[in-house]
């Protein structure tokens, strides 16, 4: 039976510049024929990677629960050898040599030709497989791609490997049960076969209204400048909006299990973990700047069965507009109930939904509803699990 858990938020910032594109500029997108604020998926996402990490700090969670995503493999496949006892030096040789025999290669720097995403527990295993195989991996035959660039020299790398030691390396690269290459995905680009679809689907975050770009314009005074100095030292323009987001995400219950090999306990606390942090996790950009810590003033959590996925993002395709003395979230919200009244109406669908709602919306016919976070977590995840 197919399990999908929805997350809707409503989030209202206040002015901010939480994601910005290559001008500094507030991303934005055209829907429903106006202008809305925008951040991006990849910045929800790395705001709730960076809060998996708090949970590793805090002893939630293991830190070979997560993966890393990096360039320097290398360098902590190196550590992790010398760890073993193995000479630093030729650690750093021997890993490079076991890249090129699963044809990943290392550029001159020591760095990956791009960024991988790997389970901490994929890098420690790594590890083992050559230091218990570390005569196998030699220059021997490294001649032989000699004068070859690219693509041809990865082939000859991995085609001169030893065998059984090719086996044991690519037997390696099974996701090692990080939750986060489970719920957000990867892709190898050489071991295409190693790539590991996303459990979870993170949409672009939206305003529920329109809205325009305004610019602050700032100056700042040199500290020792003489008294009898008039005028600013420097000075300049920084572009924020204002907006109440609506935020969606679904996670499959079924390909989380399967991305974790099975293991339904490290499943749940990673969806749990997941839904927590979505929920409270903010992006970083300008921050120190705006300080816009607004916390979500609506959560819906709904567990659907046996059905197709569905935003209520079309509730904002006619761009919420409010008069004097109301309340911008409360009216988004209604409009969210109503969509999602309209949507489960006409499509029907089993499920249950649990609603932590903080505005002045009456949601009665949403979900049953919840006071706390924590209560939200709880009662709407105790189905699964077991």
């Amino acid at each position: 039976m197919n399990t999908l858990i929805e997350i809707h938020v409503l989030q209202n910032f206040a002015p901010s510049n939480l994601n910005r594109d290559d001008t500094g500029a507030p991303k934005d997108a055209l829907f429903g024929g106006t202008r809305r604020a925008r951040v991006s998926s990849q910045c929800v996402k790395r705001a709730v990677r960076q809060y998996f990490a708090g949970l590793v700090a805090s002893g939630r969670w293991g830190p070979e629960d997560l993966a890393l995503r990096t360039k320097r493999v290398l360098q902590e496949l190196t550590q992790a050898l010398v760890a073993r006892g193995r000479p630093e030096e030729a650690s750093r040789e021997k890993a490079a040599l076991a890249f090129g025999a699963v044809e990943l290669g290392v550029k001159e720097d020591g760095k990956s030709e791009y960024l991988m995403f790997l389970g901490k527990r994929e890098i420690a295993e790594l590890a083992r497989v050559i230091d218990e195989r570390w005569d196998m991996l030699t220059t021997s035959d490294s001649g032989s791609a000699e004068g070859k660039k690219g693509g041809k020299a990865k082939k000859q790398a991995a085609k001169s490997a030893d065998p059984s030691l090719k086996k044991a390396l690519d037997a390696v690269f099974d996701g090692g049960k990080a939750v986060d290459v489970a719920l957000f995905g990867r892709m190898l680009a050489d071991m295409p076969e190693k790539n590991q679809n996303a459990a979870c689907q993170v949409a672009h975050a939206i305003s529920t209204h329109a809205v325009e770009r305004e610019f602050d314009f700032y100056t700042a005074v040199d500290d020792l400048k003489p008294d009898d100095t008039a005028g600013a030292d420097m000075m300049g323009t920084v572009e924020f909006n204002s907006a109440c987001f609506y935020r969606y995400a679904v996670v499959d219950w079924a390909k989380l299990s399967e991305n974790l090999q099975g293991d339904r306990d490290l499943a749940f606390r990673g969806l749990r973990g997941f839904v927590e942090g979505f929920v409270v996790a903010e992006p970083t950009g300008k921050q120190n700047t705006f300080a816009a810590h607004q916390a979500p003033e609506l959560v819906a959590l709904s567990i659907r069965r046996n059905s197709a996925p569905r935003s209520l993002a079309n509730a904002f395709e006619t761009a919420i507009a409010v008069h004097k003395g109301e309340s911008l979230t409360a009216k988004s919200a209604e409009e969210l109930g109503r969509k999602n009244n309209a949507l489960q109406a006409a499509y029907g669908g089993d499920g249950e939904a649990y609603v932590l709602n903080l505005t002045r919306a009456s949601l009665d016919d949403f979900g049953t509803k919840v006071s706390t976070l924590q209560e939200l977590l709880d009662v709407g995840l105790s189905s699964l699990k077991g």
